[in-house]
């Protein structure tokens, strides 16, 4: 096995094509001060916990069709074996065709968009449940608080305050008073620990279609449609997951394609052409440009339960 602060193992991928790193793992970030996730000088830096044990990892494109990874940590090796699946480089794309303007012109823009995806769901389904209902500056900063003080630090040479996600065990020991100084509702924590405890059988639904596997995780209490499908974006790369229920995204969806605000029914019903890339046409309006969501009204305020 790979020592703790061993390395680096490293590992460079070869695609068919272009290949934009940053903008495939973007949705893996969860804000600017995410301790698990920092770019600098233009590399990204990425931490996880993997079955073997913690891993940093250091990822850089190195040319228009390549991209290199170095590793340190007890889980170095088996990050890297999966690296590939990560960058999206088996990113299934065949059938997608989209015949809506906007959203051709997106893919003409960005052909080389990618969907990657972790394999680890425990770390895309927390921070998503931390996201139910609350701004993303306040989710940000209840993952970044509770990873900072409950996860490990990062192996090998990381940026300085960047650390590994806490292991299941651990999630299902933090206390409800550190949750509340995380500005954390109680609805919100128990969902947490009841996923941690679960977090063997969670993690064996990456072995499912993705389908099945959303409607399994759709069982435990708290976890709804829209937390479902932020996982299964990061952690099983879904092209279809749509995440309906958020708070934006049907409004940017028609105010983009039809310059005008609608509700999650019609978005449903706009993107049902595009199934089994529903997600993916989203993404691509995203990082072409081409996305616009006026806004309408106040912001969402941020409780504060600290006070409480």
């Amino acid at each position: 096995m790979v020592g703790v602060n061993a390395g680096p193992v490293h590992r460079t991928v070869v695609f068919p094509g272009p290949v934009g790193p940053a903008m495939t793992l973007s949705p893996q970030r969860r804000g600017p001060g995410d301790p698990c996730y920092q770019t600098v000088d233009g590399a990204i830096w990425k931490t996880s916990l993997q079955p073997s044990g913690p891993v940093t990892a250091r990822i850089v494109k190195t040319g228009r069709e390549t991209v290199a990874c170095d590793a340190w940590g007890a889980g170095a090796a088996e990050f890297i074996e999966h690296l590939p699946a990560f960058l999206g480089f088996d990113d299934d794309t065949s059938g997608f065709a989209p015949d809506e303007p906007t959203i051709a012109a997106a893919h003409r823009r960005v052909p080389h968009l990618r969907i990657g995806r972790t394999g680890r769901v425990l770390e895309a389904l927390i921070p998503a449940v931390l996201e139910q209902r609350v701004t993303g500056k306040d989710a940000f900063r209840a993952w970044r608080l509770l990873v900072t003080k409950f996860g490990s630090p990062a192996p090998g040479p990381a940026p300085a305050r960047m650390r590994v996600p806490p292991p299941a065990e651990v999630w299902c020991r933090i206390p409800s008073w550190e949750f509340h100084l995380a500005n954390v509702d109680p609805g919100r924590a128990r969902t947490i620990v009841l996923c941690a405890a679960r977090a063997n059988s969670i993690e064996r639904l990456t072995a499912r279609p993705s389908a099945q596997a959303r409607t399994a995780l759709q069982s435990l209490p708290g976890v709804g449609e829209w937390t479902t499908a932020e996982t299964a974006q990061r952690a099983w790369g879904d092209p279809d997951a749509l995440s309906v229920g958020d708070y934006h995204l049907s409004n940017m969806v028609g105010s983009t394609l039809l310059g005008r605000r609608i509700d999650d029914d019609a978005m449903l019903e706009l993107l049902e052409p595009l199934r089994p890339h529903r997600q993916r046409a989203v993404r691509l309006l995203e990082v072409s440009g081409l996305a616009r969501n006026p806004r309408f009204g106040a912001r969402l305020a941020i409780p504060d339960l600290r006070s409480l």
